[in-house]
């Protein structure tokens, strides 16, 4: 690549990256929602989860128009589509919160992750194809590396301006309460929940205009195939790498979301044992997430150097054996040491996202937009796994509720195995 063609290259990049860090953003001041919701409105954690499967519902739904607009238009028109929507939906909470009700805020999380949606659909693979293919992945680990700065400031913004303001009853004590002095305390928290969501808004409509006057240099594009709709999938389908690539994505989603989203009832849970109040136990449990976060940032840089050295599918495998591992801990041994062992799968799952993609996507060719489409569809699995994990929780078990990672983990592992032996077969050939 010429160096004239890298700095044209350049400032779109930045742009785009700026994406993948503000949708980091998005996912984890939600994560801790779940909690946060369950006391606001005196709910079970499976009802909590209900902002899982609306936020990453809104992923599903998406993932497949946004696909078919880009393909039918341009990366940049569906960049700035779901910007828009993003913004949309992070201010829908300023009337959500004014109607008192759960329900308005799940339809404000589904908006949201539909513009959510369109930008991981655009920006991924068009940083795939912003020069050689065979250091795409690495591209693509690099970019990614700012997801989690973005995630990283949700949680402080989680924990210093949401749940550290609320008010400190406990849902039981909140139960208690009689009906007019609940729906009082309700709508102070509400009031505080809203304010982070109105802060990113305005920030989105920012990073939309600066898009919108930029000019994006078109995606590099391999061999011409047949667009057809029903060709294209066809391909898709017979493309084995791929096809269990969107599995294995959708199965590492889950451990994701899982992970990080139960981590604060986990923890909880510990910290009460030793004689907290449950605001100070949630707030220790969001620094201990906040930590799992910075080890999952490290762990994404080091992972893209050395890529330069190691295949992805092989760390890709030993990354998710170690996952599990650790996830055994904390089902066998669980209490502060299971905590701590939770915290440290964060850095196994650091490259996971990234690598999946890029190896689903290795060879589609000009098929990428769909081939994109359905594995962002595969956040599915964000949308699925809380709630079943969450009913493990609410039956008393929450230690072994940690099996719903587990197998997500084995699964990619398996995945990963199978692509880096037939790298090893057709080096051989």
């Amino acid at each position: 690549m010429t160096e004239k063609k890298r700095y044209a290259y350049l400032w779109p990049f930045i742009l785009v990256t700026c994406c993948f860090a503000l949708w980091g953003f998005a996912n984890d001041v939600t994560n801790p929602m779940v909690k946060s919701f369950s006391r606001i409105f005196r709910m079970s954690v499976t009802d909590g989860a209900l902002v899982q499967v609306a936020f990453y519902g809104g992923y599903f739904a998406m993932a497949f128009p946004a696909a078919m607009f880009i393909r039918r238009y341009s990366y940049k028109s569906g960049l700035l589509i779901g910007l828009a929507l993003y913004a949309i939906g992070a201010l829908m909470f300023i009337p959500a919160a004014g109607t008192g009700n759960y329900y308005p805020f799940l339809v404000a999380y589904f908006i949201l992750t539909c513009g959510l949606s369109f930008l991981e659909t655009s920006a991924n693979p068009f940083i795939l194809s912003l020069g050689d293919k065979a250091t795409a992945t690495r591209r693509l680990n690099l970019a990614q590396s700012f997801n989690p700065i973005g995630s990283l400031a949700g949680m402080w913004v989680a924990m210093t301006f949401v749940q550290s303001r609320m008010n400190p009853l406990g849902t039981a004590e909140r139960a208690l309460l009689p009906d007019a002095e609940f729906e009082a305390l309700k709508a102070a928290d509400l009031s505080v929940v809203v304010k982070p969501y109105v802060g990113i808004g305005i920030v989105i409509l920012v990073l939309l205009v600066l898009m919108f006057f930029t000019k994006m240099p078109k995606a590099v594009k391999g061999e011409v195939y047949d667009l057809r709709l029903r060709a294209t999938l066809g391909r898709l389908w017979r493309n084995a790498t791929y096809r269990y690539g969107v599995l294995a994505q959708f199965f590492y989603i889950g451990a994701q979301i899982t992970c990080w989203t139960f981590i604060i009832q986990y923890g909880t849970q510990v910290f009460m044992a030793d004689g907290m109040a449950e605001q100070a136990a949630e707030i220790a449990s969001q620094r201990l997430n906040i930590i799992a976060m910075v080890l999952f940032c490290a762990s994404r840089f080091v992972c893209t150097w050395l890529m330069k050295y190691v295949s992805p599918a092989k760390i890709l495998s030993v990354f998710a054996a170690i996952g599990a591992l650790l996830l055994l801990v904390v089902m066998l041994v669980g209490g502060h040491v299971g905590l701590y062992s939770l915290v440290g799968v964060s850095a196994f799952m650091s490259l996971m996202f990234p690598t999946i993609y890029g190896l689903a996507l290795g060879d589609v060719g000009d098929d990428t937009e769909i081939g994109s489409a359905g594995l962002i569809m595969a956040i599915l699995g964000g949308s699925l796994l809380p709630p079943l994990q969450a009913l493990i929780i609410d039956g008393g078990h929450m230690e072994f509720s940690f099996v719903v990672p587990f197998i997500c983990f084995m699964v990619v592992l398996i995945y990963a195995l199978t692509v880096s032996k037939n790298e090893k077969i057709l080096q051989n050939t």
